[in-house]
């Protein structure tokens, strides 16, 4: 009898990504997730709201506002705690969006960029420019901080496994080291890494600027520059690309997984001229 390991490996490898729908393009995509059987997408633009999209039908059913929502950086949710989660750059701080509309928001101290949840329902934060990760509750109690290893320059997002190590994406355009690692729980130590000099080689990333891990904690990972979602091992050996050439036309900027439906939700944003100028969110199924 085959074992169920390797039935999941043997899935994954076969499983190609197919475009399930495309919501509507407009101003940059900066943030997408789920929760609740709906889509949440935020986007740059002048309005202080969130669209929230029907799960099945990828309708519009409404707009949530949320007051001073600048600096967008990413967006995550919590299904066990009802909300979504935006990081404001600017205003350095997290802004908890309740299903029902209801917002709230904490001061966190540093610019966050990247979001993820653990498994305890606590929101992580990972701060670029002090290569740091922050855990906090749900109500926006600061609960421990972990530095990063010296080498882990420029990081954008950390998730947590399962036996509470963190997978990791580091490299903006000028570093040397463009990469995916396994972290030691207590942030010293990389464990386990792929990817280095930035290229676009299966080996290599240029920018990979998100990340998501699935239930068998393989790890896909938007390589922004490179136009593509990898997808790579628990052990963060290289599998095959999520995405292909004419699925995604701009950048994949933002990510997010619902591993019960197999839907992973991408940002695709148009940049021209210096700064993003439009963008969508791609649905795939994975």
């Amino acid at each position: 009898m085959i074992g169920s390991a390797v039935l999941r490996w043997t899935c994954c490898l076969c499983t190609v990504g197919q475009v399930v729908r495309t919501l509507p393009e407009g101003p940059p995509v900066h943030g997408v997730t789920s929760l609740a059987d709906e889509v949440y997408v935020v986007r740059w633009k002048e309005l202080d709201q969130v669209e929230v999209y029907d799960v099945i039908t990828y309708r519009l059913q409404r707009c949530l506002t949320v007051p001073n929502l600048r600096g967008i950086t990413d967006m995550t949710s919590c299904e066990h705690c009802h909300s979504v989660y935006i990081a404001n750059n600017v205003d350095k701080c997290i802004h908890r969006l309740g299903v029902q509309g209801a917002v709230t928001r904490w001061d966190v101290g540093d610019k966050p960029r990247g979001l993820s949840v653990n498994a305890a329902h606590n929101l992580l934060l990972t701060l670029r420019e002090v290569r740091k990760i922050k855990e906090f509750s749900s109500r926006g109690d600061l609960l421990r901080e972990l530095k990063l290893p010296d080498d882990v320059i420029h990081p954008w997002q950390a998730i947590e496994t399962r036996n509470g190590q963190f997978i990791v994406c580091h490299g903006d355009l000028g570093d040397v080291v463009h990469r995916v690692c396994k972290v030691s729980g207590d942030g010293r130590h990389v464990v386990h890494s792929h990817g280095g000099q930035r290229g676009p080689g299966s080996g290599q990333y240029n920018v990979p600027l998100r990340l998501a891990v699935d239930g068998n904690e393989f790890v896909f990972i938007a390589d922004i520059n490179n136009g593509r979602v990898t997808l790579l091992s628990p052990t963060l050996e290289f599998i095959r690309y999520v995405t292909s050439l004419d699925q995604l036309k701009w950048h994949p900027v933002r990510m997010y997984l619902d591993a019960q439906r197999r839907r992973l939700y991408v940002a695709d944003n148009e940049w021209k001229d210096g700064h993003y100028t439009a963008g969508r969110a791609v649905v795939f199924s994975v």
